[in-house]
């Protein structure tokens, strides 16, 4: 069986769990998710009596309810619904979309990168309270026509594929208890089937009314206390919860080809059914092991191969002693393993009925990941009722480390649906990959802030600030940056954040989020143009020896373009291009060097076009502006080469007259550092933290020395003339009429000037 890599994790549960690491928090912190039942929902003291028989009424006033979201509090225009649409929708359908949201964000994907793919959308759903508590509050004649959309079961997976554009097949499942972990077995066959390349696995319910838990309540479901005791001699019942759980699932080769972060890897699932059993709704001990021996089939594993399994176990004085029976007659004999390992989500949560299969499967999958099984709550003394083998087990009552095994760590994850449909998944360990060497912090790092609207941009500002200085404070700010800027969904609306270190992100994001300027904040705007390839030409200082000698010899293309050029160097600067790559020398001199660095971009723009790399925009830095300006359309060649030769060969007289030089430090502290030198100005903002100067040779070289012993990073520029400094406007007279027939085209592509104070050409052309 081909193994399906989780890649990615979203959750709203009780407990105020807004995610992953938030439910791994609640679970080591042995913590409870249950609170009293929440006064928007129904009064809890109108519907209560000790006596569960008293129609009407509900013997427990406890319930594991959302307290970090309410049903009402949905961004319908994040997903293009309407408000009329969106106050017709089960909340249920909300709540999914907004988690699925933050499942493909965990798996570093952006609702661009899976648009017209084959991806699947599986969704387990059972309850509809919206729609009962909707049918009973208007007339017939007000009922929306939006309502059967918003509320069939169907359209929740439907729904979410519509929304993210995807071709995969959706089905909405209900199996009750068991519906979640049956969509995570569906999903998985589906990729395993090839009918789907990538798949979202969820489950949703929510507790709307109190009808059903009156139901409950009267077949004595419901322990009175509102905890779930899974496998107590106390155990009377359990909670009713509500939460909703997705999972990104890929095959596990190509995750690791693609490069995915893998949480936890699928070895096999099973699904089966009751059957003929003493009641509809009364557990098949034989039929939960069979779906057990069928998992572990699948997995190509056997019993002792299991370590831990987070248990079905509702706390039913029935329920549990029937799951302990299959577990120890599957798993009782462990041939010299450390004794299974038993747990349960349910004691912390409650019962999530149709989602409660994902919410043990996410806190599996955490388990794994981190070699730490969480404690299982409210467990005193095994039940009387279980077999003598159950004794056997470890409940993991305290918490505790994984169990000591020389191999992959692995699980299994059981729920059984009330009307007899049982799903158990195996679970393991992702493999242990190749680690990368960790690549030294860039200088600056640039985070990317974006939103459907300007307003979106403050909030997310904000929210990712907060997440720098809490959860996210061990991951390196180059880390950050990769992932906002490369693995979130990029908007219309945008502002950046250029930082050095932490402090200075989180400062730029906090006035970002206040709407007040700040060093290094680029203000929010509206993005032009759409992605793609920008490319860069670079200035002078830039050639070496032998640069383009390789091109020459191997590359066909090279060579065609560099030939076709010759007859224009020829003409404009008097030399050739052919010969002074082929010859492998340093060049030297503006008059050389400025030709030759325009003739070797030119000529591998040509090379990566025939690689099918064409750029969608250009910029240039310097005399880098020329080349970009051809490339755009702007310019001719025999023009472009024109301007190169007119500008290097008047630079050529003023040879020796001046210096430039790199510091490392921002255009601030440069100016300080220059104040006292009257003969060195600003040639240059390079980034953040790297400024050219230029001036007279003895005073740049005083400002090197200088910036040295300060013990600041500062060197000379191959460069023999103090470009971009008043030093060279004694040649303008002579420029301009050499210059002044030309007319530049409107560029064909973007052409991004680094002189002017938006796209389009420089001034100077």
């Amino acid at each position: 069986t081909e193994p399906i890599a989780v890649v990615g994790m979203g959750c709203r549960l009780p407990g105020g769990v807004n995610n992953s690491a938030q439910y791994w928090q609640l679970l080591k912190d042995g913590a409870s998710g249950v609170v009293r039942v929440p006064a928007n929902r129904w009064d809890a003291d109108a519907y209560y009596s000790d006596d569960h028989s008293v129609p009407g009424t509900i013997c427990s006033r406890e319930g594991g309810f959302l307290t970090s979201w309410e049903p009402d509090e949905f961004d319908a225009e994040f997903f293009n619904i309407s408000p009329r649409e969106a106050a017709a929708m089960d909340p249920q359908q909300r709540l999914l979309l907004e988690v699925a949201w933050e499942a493909l964000e965990n798996a570093g994907i952006t609702a661009p990168g899976i648009r017209d793919s084959q991806t699947s959308v599986f969704v387990g759903v059972t309850t509809s309270d919206y729609l009962v508590a909707y049918a009973a509050s208007v007339r017939p004649k007000d009922f929306d026509p939006y309502v059967p959309f918003g509320n069939a079961g169907n359209f929740l997976a439907g729904r979410l594929s519509y929304f993210l554009g995807v071709h995969g097949p959706a089905v909405a499942i209900d199996t009750a208890c068991s519906s979640s972990l049956v969509s995570i077995h569906l999903a998985c066959q589906s990729l395993r089937r090839r009918e789907s390349d990538q798949a979202l696995a969820a489950g949703v319910n929510l507790i709307l009314k109190p009808e059903n838990s009156i139901a409950t309540s009267r077949w004595g479901m419901l322990a009175p206390d509102g905890r779930c005791k899974t496998f107590d001699a106390s155990a009377d019942g359990y909670v009713r919860s509500e939460g909703c759980g997705v999972v990104v699932l890929k095959r596990l080769s190509e995750a690791l080809r693609e490069g995915n972060s893998i949480l936890a890897v699928v070895r096999g699932s099973a699904v089966n059914q009751d059957g003929p059993s003493s009641g509809q709704t009364v557990p098949n001990g034989p039929a939960q092991q069979a779906v057990l021996r069928q998992a572990l089939a699948a997995s190509r594993l056997k019993p002792a191969d299991i370590d831990y399994i987070e248990a079905h176990g509702t706390g039913t004085a029935l329920g549990d002693p029937i799951e302990l029976g299959a577990l120890d007659q599957v798993f009782g004999e462990r041939n010299g393993a450390a004794p299974l390992v038993l747990g349960s989500m349910k004691t912390n949560l409650g019962h999530l009925e149709s989602a409660a299969g994902i919410a043990g499967f996410i806190k599996t999958v955490m388990a794994v990941q981190h070699g730490y099984i969480p404690p299982h709550l409210h467990f005193e003394r095994l039940t009387p009722h279980a077999v003598d083998g159950a004794s056997r087990f470890t409940i993991a009552t305290d918490g505790m480390g994984w169990p000591s095994v020389r191999r992959a760590r692995r699980a299994g994850v059981s729920s059984f649906g009330v009307s007899g449909t049982n799903a158990h998944v195996v679970i393991e360990q992702a493999p242990v990959t190749e680690a990368v060497a960790a690549e030294a912090e860039p200088v600056v790092s640039t985070l990317m802030v974006s939103g459907r609207t300007p307003e979106r941009i403050a909030p997310m500002a904000a929210m990712l600030a907060e997440w720098i200085t809490g959860q996210g404070a061990g991951v390196s700010l180059a880390d950050v940056a990769h992932t906002v800027n490369h693995h979130r969904t990029q908007y219309k609306h945008f502002a950046a954040v250029c930082a050095r270190d932490r402090a200075q992100a989180v400062a730029g994001l906090r006035a970002l989020a206040a709407g007040e300027s700040a060093s290094g904040v680029v203000e929010p705007r509206v993005r032009l143009h759409g992605s793609g390839t920008v490319f860069v030409y670079s200035g002078q200082g830039s050639q070496w020896a032998g640069m383009g000698r390789r091109l020459l010899a191997d590359e066909p293309v090279f060579a065609a373009a560099v030939d076709e050029l010759e007859p224009l160097f020829v003409e404009q600067v008097g030399f050739s291009l052919q010969q002074v790559l082929a010859g492998g020398e340093p060049v030297s001199g503006d008059a050389r060097v400025q030709p030759v660095l325009m003739g070797l971009q030119l000529a591998l723009t040509t090379l990566w076009r025939s690689y099918g790399v064409k750029p969608d925009a250009v910029i240039g830095h310097s005399m880098g502006e020329v080349t970009a300006a051809v490339l755009a359309g702007a310019l001719s060649q025999a023009e472009g080469l024109r301007v190169i030769a007119a500008r290097s060969r008047l630079m050529s007289r003023l040879a020796g007259q001046g210096a430039v030089a790199l510091v490392q430090l921002d255009a601030d502290a440069v100016e300080k550092l220059i104040a006292d030198f009257a003969e060195v100005s600003l040639a240059g903002y390079l980034s953040p933290r790297q400024t050219v100067v230029a001036g007279s040779v003895t005073q740049v070289d005083a400002v090197i020395a200088e910036a040295q012993a300060r013990g600041q990073f500062a060197r000379r520029v191959n460069m023999e003339v103090a470009s971009h400094t008043a030093l060279m406007d004694s040649i303008l007279p002579e420029l301009h009429p050499l210059l002044s027939d030309l007319t530049p085209k409107s560029p064909a592509i973007p052409f991004i000037s680094t002189i002017a104070a938006a796209d389009g050409p420089p001034p100077l052309l």
